[in-house]
């Protein structure tokens, strides 16, 4: 029969992993305590905060406006028939509205290109900076 010549290790308990959530807890705790502390004191305050329904931010933010010019040279902009002055006129009651507000430019390609000049003419002397052309890519064969 043979003989142990070696001692058995005696099993020891990590304590690390134990530690680290006990100092996870205390961080969570002195937060929520902070936290409770700040509702107290709003709640000390004699305030009556205004209530609404919904939610909602106060405008809209600014959208890139699209304006269409068909084959006739007919501009058209939010499913609007309009002239070149009161499309002018539009764009810069919008830009005093939002001043970073942007255009894309979608004309027809076999519309006149005077037309498109015009537009981009119109919302250059609204103000507009942020000018975009719509364009379908095609490849150059001859």
């Amino acid at each position: 029969m043979p003989l142990k010549t070696m001692v058995d290790e005696q099993p020891t308990l990590n304590l690390t992993p134990m530690l680290d959530v006990v100092f996870l807890l205390i961080i969570f705790f002195m937060v929520g305590t902070q936290v409770s502390e700040l509702r107290e004191e709003e709640q000390r305050l004699d305030i009556s905060v205004p209530q609404v329904g919904a939610a909602s931010a106060m405008t809209a933010p600014p959208v890139r406006r699209t304006i269409h010019i068909d084959r006739d040279g007919q501009i058209e902009i939010d499913q609007q028939v309009v002239s070149l002055e009161e499309l002018h006129q539009i764009l810069k009651t919008a830009r005093a509205e939002y001043p970073k507000i942007g255009v894309v430019i979608r004309g027809d390609g076999r519309s006149d290109l005077q037309t498109v000049v015009s537009v981009h003419s119109a919302c250059t002397q609204a103000g507009v900076t942020d000018i975009g052309l719509a364009v379908r890519e095609t490849s150059l064969q001859r």
